[in-house]
């Protein structure tokens, strides 16, 4: 039970960030060519260098950059209804009331490009091994709804998914993966960079990546006809004639020349990214033992590339906590702590935590959707749970996990002092 009067912390005078960008000065350079050149806008070397870079790294053939991850998820899930169920008649999209199996526990991000596209999201519960999609769920959904033809699937937190089950599943009922590598640029399952086990792929260049250009993302694909098609739909549509001709509907979605030179300017550090998050990982990992939280897992068969360091308490020594839509309460025990008071108490030394992704199928807007579970029961999301008995496995890692600070900028003293403040929540 944290007791601030009975501690000595001092505040950093500097706050501490979950996850900030870390720059390294070739950025500048390549936005001050961008600017030199007069290429400011959504052509130029930068823009062209960015699509090598993050076509070589992750192994597929072709990438296209473009404003943001969720726009690339938007294409790629566009892409996929138009493969699975014909052209769309405009204005309406290819998937216009067709289910779609997504993850549970990501950002709405992973999500939202279904519905823009028409789809209505069918949410697939979470395993404890990987705390991604799980593959036993799953295979129920495909048992309850065996003509869906999509899967958007995410990678939570930097750590690959159950790929060789999951895309076994997909195989056998001939539906097309849409992979969500935004979290996890430069994780590798089975040797494999995520990022290239769907048909259609994503990664992101946010703020608060392991590589960032402040925005901007690259839809990654090894069908050169769906690159084209992406290219053409992420600039209004424009048909090849001499005049502004639109022959079906596009969207204001390439990225920069001044934004892709920073991403140009960060990809050679991913590696150093990884390895400095994962430095962050095991030093968690070594202070917090001994006290009653796991780490989030690593399956020995993935390298994560370790975006955000998490914990999941104890069941057992979890202090009594209710959820409301906005707010949580809970009641301080002696030798028991929650995420709520934890992060309260790693806030008040100016370091910054969060909650783990609240499922989707708890969010107000997607509550009514159905969301399958290991059981193989389909039901409507709901934020109702009998305390120490969480039947479905997102919920419950939502409510017993938080995100530790896990900026690479974070120095080994700052991580000690977050350290004792989480220590300090048990005593």
């Amino acid at each position: 039970m944290f007791k601030p009067e009975k501690y000595n912390f001092k505040s950093f005078k500097e706050k501490v960030w979950l996850s900030s960008p870390t720059m390294h000065g070739e950025e500048l350079k390549y936005m001050t060519e961008a600017y030199v050149s007069n290429w400011m806008s959504t052509v130029g070397a930068n823009v062209d260098e960015v699509e090598r870079l993050a076509a070589e790294y992750t192994g597929v053939k072709y990438a296209v950059a473009l404003s943001s991850g969720t726009a690339a998820l938007h294409l790629a899930v566009k892409s996929a209804g138009i493969e699975a169920y014909g052209m769309p008649a405009l204005p309406h999209g290819a998937l216009e009331g067709k289910y779609v199996f997504c993850s549970d526990m990501t950002f709405d991000a992973t999500v939202n490009p279904v519905v823009y596209e028409g789809g209505i999201p069918v949410f697939i519960d979470t395993d404890y091994e990987t705390w991604n999609m799980d593959p036993v769920s799953l295979r129920k959904a495909f048992e309850i709804y065996p003509d869906v033809k999509i899967v958007v699937m995410a990678h939570l937190y930097g750590t690959p998914g159950n790929m060789e089950e999951i895309n076994q599943i997909i195989k056998e009922h001939h539906a097309i993966l849409v992979e969500d590598a935004a979290e996890s640029l430069g994780a590798v399952y089975k040797g494999r960079q995520t990022g290239t086990f769907g048909k259609y792929n994503v990664i992101s260049f946010n703020g608060n990546k392991i590589i960032t250009g402040s925005s901007g993302g690259c839809f990654l694909t090894n069908d050169l006809e769906a690159a084209n098609k992406v290219r053409k739909w992420s600039t209004q549509s424009r048909e090849n004639a001499p005049w502004y001709q639109h022959e079906e509907l596009g969207y204001n979605y390439r990225m920069s020349n001044v934004i892709a030179g920073v991403v140009r300017g960060q990809f050679p550090y991913l590696k150093d990214h990884i390895r400095q998050k994962r430095r962050i990982y095991e030093r968690y990992k070594e202070g917090l033992e001994g006290l009653p939280v796991s780490m989030n897992p690593i399956p020995d068969s993935c390298k994560p590339n370790y975006w955000l360091s998490c914990i999941l308490i104890d069941e057992e020594a979890m202090c009594r906590t209710v959820y409301g839509e906005k707010e949580v309460l809970y009641r301080a025990e002696k030798g028991k702590s929650c995420p709520a008071e934890i992060l309260e108490a790693i806030r008040s030394i100016n370091a910054e935590g969060r909650p783990i992704w609240k499922p989707m199928h708890m969010q107000p807007i997607y509550r009514m959707h159905p969301f399958i579970i290991r059981d193989g029961n389909g039901r409507a999301g709901s934020n109702a749970y009998i305390e120490g008995n969480v039947s479905d496995i997102g919920m419950d890692i939502f409510r017993r996990g938080l995100c530790l600070p896990s900026d690479n900028k974070m120095a080994g003293d700052q991580q000690e002092r977050i350290i004792e403040i989480i220590r300090a929540c048990f005593e």
